[in-house]
């Protein structure tokens, strides 16, 4: 795609300003996805009865994936339209789907009230968020990385993950709140007016939407994007992503690490904690730490790969994962305490905040400009929705299949790892990424 110079665009005002406002949806995807996950107990009494607790939690978690297997579809359709319309009105979309998600599982009536229609009206809704998170996530990566300024993509893109950490956060202090202020052993006991207590967290994040709403409006458009002389319709998308499938699935390989780690430190964090045995309120003062060091090492993995290479942080986080996982969880199951969890989610945090900050940057590199929207978020789409948002329901597996290997679920970790060296290794065979050799050969 030819671009006219960026002297004739209108430039970003305040940077700063635009990585706020582009990553407040962010937010609320990850503020609803973490609530989702650390209250999957309750949700599955309240939607997905069963004759056993664990048969109506891995439903709940079952569902919990079947909205992420939807992200490909989000990333197709959406990123299209993102690719063709502009990046600020396609975040706008994005946020408004997922808003709608929200406020359907936070107000659905439960089972005992309507029967089987709540579980299917809870399902539409993570169908609903799992179309929108599609490609809320690389939309938000490309314009954090179009805004860049030369030499510190990686660092800025990393602020799309850092985003999500400040939600887990806050979603966890409120949970933490609620639990200690009012008893009772579930979240399923009723205060005032009949309401459920783990409805509270998601009606607060029902009255953030508005907030979101104000800052993803003001939002600039990216000057990469105005600079270019002609947007590509939907069906060139659609043929450009598919001529340029093997980077969607090496970008995907890549990212599956990223996504799995994610998923098993803050989602499944509670649940692993009950399989242990240890307090739910020590759990969830483990996960708000997770949060905090998320924050922090995600641009230190940014900026460490814009100094030294995506290739060299990549393997390295990836190696360091494959070898350690089913040690350090292995250390935690036998006699696990609260001390022990933290010590391994810090060790996990670690990996995940720095592999994460260089992932985003190397996969914004791989694949084409003119549809960066589309087959960044394709890739990204696959790893979440197949990999990534699996993982509480694998790991609940795992540790079935195995008599109860509290250890087990490091074999999916590892299994994320082996992709990403794998990919990574294909990805900058000789020092350049696929597009550069492509490139220097045409």
């Amino acid at each position: 795609m030819s671009q006219s110079s960026s002297s004739q665009v209108p430039q970003i005002k305040s940077r700063l300003g635009a990585i706020l406002r582009a990553t407040s949806g962010n937010f609320l995807e990850q503020f609803d996805f973490f609530l989702f996950g650390f209250y999957a107990q309750d949700i599955a009494k309240a939607f997905f009865p069963a004759q056993n607790e664990t048969a109506a939690l891995l439903n709940a978690y079952g569902v919990f994936w079947l909205g992420a297997l939807m992200r490909p579809v989000g990333a197709i359709v959406l990123g299209s339209y993102i690719d063709r319309i502009g990046r600020r009105q396609g975040l706008i979309v994005t946020l408004a789907l997922m808003a709608l998600g929200t406020v359907v599982i936070a107000f659905c009536p439960s089972y005992a009230s309507i029967g089987i229609a709540a579980t299917i009206i809870v399902l539409i809704g993570r169908l609903i968020q799992g179309f929108s998170a599609g490609v809320e996530l690389g939309g938000v990566s490309v314009y954090l990385s179009e805004i860049a300024t030369p030499g510190n993509r990686g660092f800025y893109t990393s602020f799309q993950s850092s985003s999500q950490q400040v939600a887990i956060f806050v979603a966890a202090v409120i949970g933490f709140v609620l639990r200690e202020a009012i008893p009772g052993d579930t979240f399923l006991d009723a205060i005032g007016g009949g309401v459920a207590k783990w409805r509270i967290p998601f009606f607060i994040g029902c009255l953030i939407i508005p907030v979101i709403f104000m800052l993803r409006r003001s939002l600039e458009e990216t000057p990469a994007f105005l600079a270019m002389k002609k947007h590509p319709t939907p069906s060139e998308v659609f043929a450009s992503a598919l001529e340029n499938w093997r980077i969607v699935i090496l970008g995907m390989m890549i990212a599956v690490l990223t996504t799995t780690t994610f998923y098993f430190i803050t989602v499944y964090a509670p649940g692993f904690g009950k399989e242990l045995h240890l307090s739910a309120s020590g759990t969830l003062l483990v996960t708000l730490l997770v949060a905090v060091t998320n924050f922090i090492w995600n641009p230190v993995g940014g900026a460490l790969s814009d100094r030294i290479g995506r290739k060299p942080v990549l393997i390295a986080i990836a190696s360091l994962s494959f070898v350690t996982a089913y040690p350090a969880l292995s250390w935690l199951s036998h006699e696990p305490t609260l001390g022990k969890l933290l010590a391994v989610q810090m060790m996990f945090s670690f990996y995940f905040g720095v592999y994460s900050g260089t992932m985003l940057g190397c996969l914004v590199e791989i694949v084409p400009a003119h549809v960066r929207t589309t087959c960044f978020s394709i890739a990204f789409a696959l790893a979440a929705g197949i990999f990534g948002t699996s993982t509480p329901f694998v790991a609940t597996k795992l540790i079935a299949m195995t008599g109860q290997d509290k250890a087990s679920p490091a074999y999916w970790l590892m299994f994320g790892a082996v992709l990403g060296i794998i990919a990574a290794l294909i990805v900058y065979r000789g020092g350049q990424t696929i597009e550069q050799r492509e490139t220097v050969a045409a």
